[in-house]
């Protein structure tokens, strides 16, 4: 079994989350072994679904269960929702040829505590303007924009943009593009780079981000109904039947 890389709960479409869910419970069966199990929790990347396997199939009781996949749950969102909304600000900001000091300060509140202080996070945001221009420097990496990085590097990241927004313009924006694997902070800034009005712009991100966290959660609740049912060994079309309920 290889190691995922590209399995997130918090991208991936609800109907590939149920086949996942399934797909364990037909591995169970035909093994009818604990090391699918084992061999899940160790090869697993997705915090939520290796959360879960570790603590559905663990000694605890099916209510305490319920309330830590809930409590993981939240915390997940919470810090999916901190990053949506910096990203938002990020690209109003570039739309607004906002003051970058402005844009760093206001994304830096999104989160209760200093993730990095403003002198480092825009000495390291100037060194990838000063990067992108150099021949011998790997774009794939300098450029990487992900949802699943650490707090601090997201937010030099996105004042990088703003700053070259500013500086250079909204188009030199698109060379960042194919480099951008979050489609929420893709898509919008292709509206910067657009001219977008403000006021729409402004509009879509945060109608679209609200409905990216119900989604979100609606997909963590179904993988913690169909962990706890293949948990309670129930067949395989009372398993797909609880995917139903979560999907359109």
């Amino acid at each position: 079994m290889n190691e995922q890389k590209d399995f997130d709960i918090l991208e991936m479409p609800a109907e590939g989350l149920a086949a996942y869910w399934l797909s364990i419970k037909k591995l169970i069966d035909v093994k009818r072994s604990k090391k699918v199990l084992d061999d899940e929790i160790k090869y697993t990347r997705e915090p939520f679904i290796k959360y879960l396997l570790e603590t559905a199939f663990s000694e605890l009781d099916e209510a305490t269960v319920r309330r830590l996949a809930q409590a993981k749950s939240d915390t997940i969102s919470d810090e999916y929702s901190r990053k949506l909304s910096s990203m938002c600000i990020a690209l109003l900001a570039m739309s607004s040829q906002e003051n970058p000091r402005i844009s760093f300060v206001r994304m830096a509140a999104q989160y209760p505590t200093a993730l990095i202080s403003e002198k480092k996070a825009f000495t390291l945001a100037h060194g990838l303007i000063d990067g992108m221009n150099e021949k011998d420097s790997d774009q794939s990496v300098l450029l990487e924009f992900d949802h699943k990085l650490q707090g601090d590097r997201l937010l030099v990241k996105m004042l990088f943009h703003v700053i070259l927004s500013r500086k250079e313009g909204k188009q030199q924006l698109e060379q960042l593009i194919p480099h951008i694997k979050t489609p929420f902070y893709a898509n919008g800034m292709t509206q910067v780079i657009d001219g977008f009005e403000h006021r729409i712009l402004k509009l879509n991100l945060t109608v679209q981000s609200k409905e990216i966290l119900k989604y979100s959660n609606r997909k963590m609740q179904m993988a913690t109904e169909m962990c706890i049912a293949i948990r309670n060994k129930l067949n395989y079309d009372d398993i797909f039947r609880i995917a139903k309920a979560y999907m359109s």
